[in-house]
């Protein structure tokens, strides 16, 4: 055979073979493909009574970075005090009956896991968090999640001064809880000219560096407590973190997209 002749044979075995190959294995999914999400602002005003974006600042970007760590847009609901003010954008109007409908809905149809996330004021001795000017205590909030995420694995993120209060009634093997506070402590960061509160700033630029979950708690409580100290606020929030005996060891597997995207950039 003709070298010029053997090299049109070769190249048309070549693309014969490549014709049957199997197709390219598809990219696993993401674990939160299936997880049922629901992100809170439940306040528009700072600590002075004035009005501030911070918390839903913070609603709104914590949303953007759960979606590039691999949750669906469509099994996330976001709930803003005004969501009028914010045109152009898929917002329920935030109220305890609002959030248990969401997760409702939500997690008939995404079944694998539950995340909650909430920016919003805290009451003191166990009053809850405001909801549009209401307190939601913690045995409501946990009646919800009891009813709709039962014995899914659940990530309960609370941004809110004496948040603390609600780990005793969310906690259980299944579930991992994380606050900006102890039960009697305030936390940082809601005034007029905030960004965002000091918790959400600590998530938002933990999220990107991080592999999965379990990490999440420790990171945020060392960023909280170095921004305190820099800008002398006392006492320290001490942010809470309980993660259940069930929940421990699964949490390194289910992994967290690595988006690549830049922290947002601090007040």
């Amino acid at each position: 055979m003709r070298p010029v002749a053997r090299l049109a044979w070769l190249i048309g075995v070549l693309w014969a073979s490549l014709l049957v190959l199997e197709p390219l294995p598809a990219v696993a999914a993401s674990p939160f493909a299936d997880w049922a999400a629901v992100v809170v602002a439940g306040d528009w005003h700072a600590h002075s009574g004035g009005p501030s974006e911070a918390f839903d600042n913070a609603r709104r970007d914590i949303t953007q970075a759960f979606e590039q760590a691999g949750f669906d847009p469509a099994n996330l609901r976001q709930l803003s005090v005004r969501p009028e003010r914010y045109p152009g954008v898929a917002l329920t109007k935030s109220s305890p009956e609002a959030i248990a409908e969401a997760l409702d809905d939500l997690t008939a149809r995404a079944k694998g896991g539950c995340l909650l996330y909430f920016s919003t004021h805290g009451g003191p001795n166990g009053m809850g968090v405001v909801i549009d000017q209401r307190f939601m205590p913690p045995a409501v909030l946990a009646g919800m999640v009891d009813t709709t995420c039962g014995q899914r694995p659940t990530v309960v993120i609370i941004s809110a001064c004496f948040s603390g209060a609600f780990v005793p009634a969310l906690e259980a093997p299944n579930r991992m809880i994380l606050t900006a506070a102890r039960a009697d402590r305030s936390s940082f960061g809601c005034g007029e000219a905030d960004k965002y509160p000091y918790f959400d700033q600590c998530v938002l630029e933990t999220l990107p560096n991080i592999g999965n979950f379990a990490m999440l708690g420790t990171r945020v409580q060392a960023c909280v407590a170095a921004r305190e100290t820099k800008e002398g606020m006392k006492p320290p929030s001490e942010p809470q973190l309980f993660i259940g005996a069930a929940l421990r060891p699964t949490l390194p597997f289910y992994p967290l997209a690595t988006s690549g995207a830049a922290p947002p950039k601090r007040n």
